[in-house]
């Protein structure tokens, strides 16, 4: 898949890391009223770091469900162009039964009877081959189109993972440097993160 997997772990670290910048600027800083928000920081952070290790979950089931489904697809389409093999041998066998038949109508009414009679047959199995090769033919197209819905859903979590981290290293950088604006921008930004979640969880459901 073209999104790298996010491990949880790092996730955590980056919630570490802006907790710890919080805590820091709130001892340096004068007053309650001034470092207030660095607790809210905190929250918010923490808030945004869970969507993305749940965001992260959903992308990689999504991303292993549409391989196997492909998988999958890859197999019937192997069983039904062996069916289709098999009926052409079949649709063949019955042509050169009724041609030997046709021959020996003057000479040999008996073995051309039994030959037509053999081409019957075939002609017979040939109707449950081709059958068979249409059913695993609508089976592919189910598999596909399955595979196809799990990628999307894939790249909606995905893109949630990706746009949450940016939150989250803003959120350490507003904490860090004590700026309340780059936190209201690391929020709107988890926003977008939050939309793109919600996407994927509907078209997952």
């Amino acid at each position: 898949m073209p999104e790298e997997e996010i491990e949880t772990q790092e996730l955590k670290e980056r919630l570490e890391e802006a907790h710890e910048h919080a805590e820091h600027a709130g001892h340096a800083g004068h007053g309650h009223g001034g470092t207030a928000w660095l607790t809210w920081l905190s929250l918010s952070t923490a808030i945004v770091a869970v969507l993305a290790a749940i965001a992260a979950l959903e992308s990689g089931a999504r991303a292993n469900d549409a391989i196997v489904q492909k998988n999958d697809a890859i197999l019937h389409q192997s069983k039904a162009d062996d069916a289709w093999s098999y009926y052409q041998a079949k649709s063949i066998q019955a042509t050169v039964y009724a041609v030997q038949a046709e021959a020996l109508a003057g000479t040999n009414g008996e073995l051309a009877a039994k030959l037509r009679g053999e081409g019957d047959h075939e002609r017979d199995d040939r109707t449950e081959i081709r059958k068979k090769a249409e059913e695993e033919e609508k089976i592919v197209a189910e598999r596909n189109e399955e595979s196809e819905h799990s990628l999307h859903v894939h790249h909606q979590f995905a893109k949630s993972v990706t746009i949450f981290q940016v939150a989250i290293a803003l959120a350490a950088i507003a904490a860090l440097t004590r700026r309340k604006a780059m936190w209201w921008v690391s929020m709107g930004i988890g926003a977008i993160g939050v939309g793109f979640f919600v996407m994927g969880l509907l078209a997952g459901g």
